[in-house]
């Protein structure tokens, strides 16, 4: 087992070193931290499946310092033209017709496409302008596992897997990317996240499709999220409705179990002191509940104690679809109205 380092944001060098030997560094991002490995490099790129014990017909993203990397690998339309003009460098994700013998089957999942991004933080695209070389980068965490929004958190999962982590601080929205698939007819977001389907009609003038849905076992997925269990603790997870809490800390301060609730400022006010109940703030708007969800999941999985976690579920509105749809997934579809009939 390798030690796996920290570096520094002065020490970016060493870890682009890394890059080019063929090692696994993890990298910040304006998401969550991402696992970084040469993207031309198939040797490199199956030690990410295998530290993060992947699937491997689950396809990478691939994370580019400037938009004219892109052309190397990946066919642009004028969609994509006009999405990289409004929101690069960002989190959005582009799936793109991929260029012939470019990249290994490894990085697509041996679809005709590949999924593109250039991230919105500096000390990444610094990375990758070092290392010579765009980057696969999933999540660096185990897979299914609650992404990494600190490096403790990759270290946790990953320590010894891989080469080192280039520290970046926590990550700013906490969520991944919105994923679109443009490579269709018509525009298909298959991952919701910060834009959302509004945003990305506006600028290309058409209507904007939403496919979120968990595909068959059969089926190659088009893009990360769509196929396997993702964000989930160990800890069992129910989605408490907005409507639905004064019942759920009713029930929960009764129970002969330690419970961690995981609300906003305003649902935590009115928990009771108890000595079954932790707390986690998820904040005073839905930004700030994006955030911190990750970390949340995270913390109670860590105490020892916590037999369960209530986390509250966001308006369904597209400006939370990204957050309702990690927790639905990190909760594997439970609401909390399932634990009151047991």
């Amino acid at each position: 087992m390798q030690a796996t380092k920290i570096w520094q944001p002065t020490e970016v060098i060493a870890a682009a070193d890394q890059i080019k030997a063929g090692e696994l560094v993890a990298f910040p991002s304006e998401t969550v931290y991402g696992l970084g490995a040469d993207a031309f490099n198939a040797a490199a790129v199956a030690k990410v499946y295998a530290a993060k014990g992947r699937p491997s017909d689950n396809p990478l993203i691939v994370h580019v310092a400037d938009v004219a990397d892109v052309p190397v690998f990946a066919q642009v339309n004028d969609w994509a033209k006009s999405l990289m003009t409004a929101f690069w460098p960002g989190p959005l994700t582009m799936i793109l017709p991929v260029v012939p013998g470019v990249l290994s089957p490894t990085v697509t999942g041996g679809l005709n496409t590949v999924a593109v991004r250039l991230p919105d933080h500096g000390l990444t695209r610094t990375l990758i302008r070092t290392a010579g070389v765009p980057l696969v980068g999933p999540s660096a965490n185990r897979s299914g596992r609650p992404s990494p929004t600190t490096t403790a958190h990759v270290m946790h999962d990953l320590n010894g897997r891989i080469a080192g982590i280039l520290e970046g601080g926590e990550t700013r929205i906490g969520l991944e990317s919105t994923v679109i698939d443009l490579s269709t007819e018509q525009p298909i977001i298959l991952r919701p996240g910060q834009i959302t389907p509004e945003d990305i009609a506006a600028i290309l003038h058409v209507p904007v499709l939403s496919d979120t849905q968990t595909i068959a076992s059969v089926q190659v997925p088009r893009a990360p999220g769509m196929k396997y269990r993702h964000y989930a603790p160990d800890k069992a997870v129910y989605i408490v409705p907005v409507t639905n809490w004064d019942e759920a800390l009713a029930w929960a301060v009764k129970q002969p179990l330690t419970i961690g609730i995981m609300a906003d400022k305003s649902v935590l006010a009115n928990v009771r002191a108890s000595n079954n109940l932790r707390v986690w703030s998820l904040g005073i708007n839905g930004a700030m509940a994006a955030a911190k969800l990750f970390s949340g999941l995270r913390e109670f999985d860590a105490q020892p104690d916590v037999s369960l976690i209530l986390v509250a579920q966001l308006p369904d509105t597209s400006a939370h679809a990204a957050y309702n749809n990690r927790l639905h997934k990190a909760a594997g579809g439970h609401f909390v109205m399932e634990l009151w009939t047991e």
